[in-house]
C-alpha cells in the first residue's frame, strides 16, 4: 500500500454513488459499554441482523476487538469475515476509509482525520486515537493505495455522492466548530471537489433534530439516483423537526446538481412517535468520565433514510412505529430492483446512530497487485 499525498480529482478518481455495486461491506463489532447498554448484548443481536441481511448479496468484513473474536465467530453467520481490529467504537462509517475510483476501475482510500465529532470542543469521546487508525489499516488489509487527508477532518456520514460529480452535505455538520475551524465554507467546498473528484457541492442547512454528530446528512438527505434525492419529512408542523426539513426541502428545489438537473425530492417520512430513551435502557449504559452519555426520555435521531443500500437489498431500520410500513413501501418504489429488508434498529439509535453509520460499502473495482 502507497502513502499517497496528490490528490483524488488530479489523479483523475471521484466518489462512485452508493447506488453503484459493491464489491463488499465493511462493519465493526460493538464494544462500547457507554454507547451500547448492557454491555453491548443487544446491540451484537441487531448488527449481526445487519451483516447478515448484506450478506445475502454482498461480502460482509466485520472488525472487531481480539477479546470479541470468539463471541462474534460464534453469533454471526459463516459467510461473514472476520478481522481482529481495535477501535474506540462501532461506527463504520465514520472512521472507515472513504472510497474512489478511475475510470479503469482502480479502487483507493481515502483517510480523513477523525476527532470523534468535534474534537475537545463538542466531540462525543475521548481518546480517538484507535479509531483515527483505522481508515488506513482498512486500506492497507485491501491493498488499496490511500490518501493522507488527516489533516482535513471528516466522518463518512456527512458526505453522500450521485456518482456523476455532485456531492451532498450539512453546514450544520462541516461548518461546525469542531471540525476545521480555519477553513471556510468555500474553502471546505474546495477541499470536497478536490478530495471526492466533484464539480459541486449541495450545503443543506441542517440534519435531523438532536443528531449529536451535528446533524450528518446521511440521517437527513440520500441520493438514490442522480437528480433524486429522499429527504427526512415530518407533516407535523409542532414538530421541531418540521423547520430543519422544510428548510432542506426548499433549498434543494432551488438547486441542480453537478449536470445542471434539477432534483426530484421524494419524502421520506420519520417516525410518527419521536423515538426516546427509557430510564432503564439508560440505567444499563456505563458512565463516561463520570458522567451519563444518556438521560431519560431524550430524543433520539430516528430516521429512515438512515438505510444500507446492499447489491441486492435496501436495508431499512424500523422502530416499531405506524411509519415503518410506509418508509419501506416508498424506498421499494426508489429501488425496484432491490429487495426491501426491513431491520429493527432500536438498540443501534440508542448507540447514537443507526445503519448506514455502521456500515461502510466498497465500491466494485479493482486494487492493487504487487504480483505480475
Amino acid at each position: 500500500m502507497d502513502i499517497l499525498h496528490t490528490t483524488p480529482r488530479d489523479d483523475g478518481f471521484s466518489m462512485p454513488a452508493e447506488f453503484d455495486r459493491h464489491d463488499g461491506c465493511l462493519m465493526i463489532w460493538p464494544v462500547r459499554s457507554d454507547s451500547w447498554r448492557s454491555g453491548g448484548w443487544p446491540a451484537r443481536k441487531a448488527f449481526v441482523a445487519v451483516a447478515s441481511a448484506i450478506a445475502q448479496s454482498e461480502e460482509v468484513t466485520m472488525l472487531v476487538d481480539p477479546s470479541q473474536y470468539e463471541t462474534a465467530r460464534v453469533m454471526l453467520p459463516p459467510q461473514v469475515r472476520l478481522v481482529e481490529m481495535q477501535t474506540d467504537d462501532a461506527w463504520a462509517r465514520d472512521v472507515c476509509p472513504t472510497f474512489v475510483r478511475n475510470a479503469a476501475g482502480e479502487i483507493r482510500g481515502i483517510d480523513w482525520g477523525f476527532n470523534a465529532w468535534g474534537g475537545l470542543v463538542d466531540g462525543l469521546y475521548f481518546p480517538w486515537d484507535r479509531d483515527n487508525h483505522v481508515a488506513r489499516k482498512v486500506c492497507d488489509l485491501y491493498r488499496a493505495d490511500c490518501y493522507d487527508c488527516r489533516d482535513f477532518i471528516l466522518e463518512g456520514g456527512s458526505i453522500h455522492s450521485d456518482g456523476e460529480g455532485t456531492i451532498l452535505t450539512t453546514e450544520s455538520c462541516l461548518c461546525s466548530a469542531g471540525r476545521n475551524p480555519s477553513m471556510s465554507k468555500d474553502q471546505i467546498t474546495d477541499k470536497l471537489c478536490e478530495t471526492l473528484g466533484a464539480s459541486r457541492v449541495l450545503w443543506l442547512p441542517r440534519g435531523i433534530y438532536g443528531d449529536e454528530t451535528n446533524e450528518h446528512v446521511d440521517n437527513i438527505c440520500a441520493f438514490t439516483a442522480p437528480g433524486k434525492v429522499v429527504l427526512a419529512w415530518t407533516d407535523d408542523e409542532t414538530d421541531p423537526q418540521y423547520a430543519l426539513s422544510k428548510a432542506c426541502e426548499t433549498y434543494l428545489k432551488q438547486q441542480t446538481d453537478a449536470h445542471g438537473r434539477t432534483l426530484t425530492v421524494t419524502r421520506l417520512p420519520i417516525p410518527q412517535t419521536p423515538v426516546c430513551i427509557r430510564e432503564d435502557e439508560c440505567d444499563e449504559l456505563d458512565l463516561w468520565d463520570g458522567e451519563p452519555t444518556r438521560t431519560p426520555d431524550e430524543r433520539l435521531a430516528a430516521s429512515y433514510v438512515n438505510f444500507y443500500l446492499a447489491n441486492d437489498a435496501v436495508i431499512v431500520p424500523q422502530f416499531d412505529d405506524p411509519m415503518d410500513t410506509a418508509a419501506c413501501e416508498i424506498l421499494a418504489a426508489q429501488f425496484p430492483d432491490r429487495k426491501i429488508i426491513p431491520i429493527a434498529a432500536r438498540e443501534i439509535l440508542l448507540g447514537g446512530g443507526n445503519i448506514h453509520c455502521i456500515t461502510q460499502q466498497i465500491p466494485k473495482g479493482k486494487r492493487r497487485s504487487f504480483y505480475a
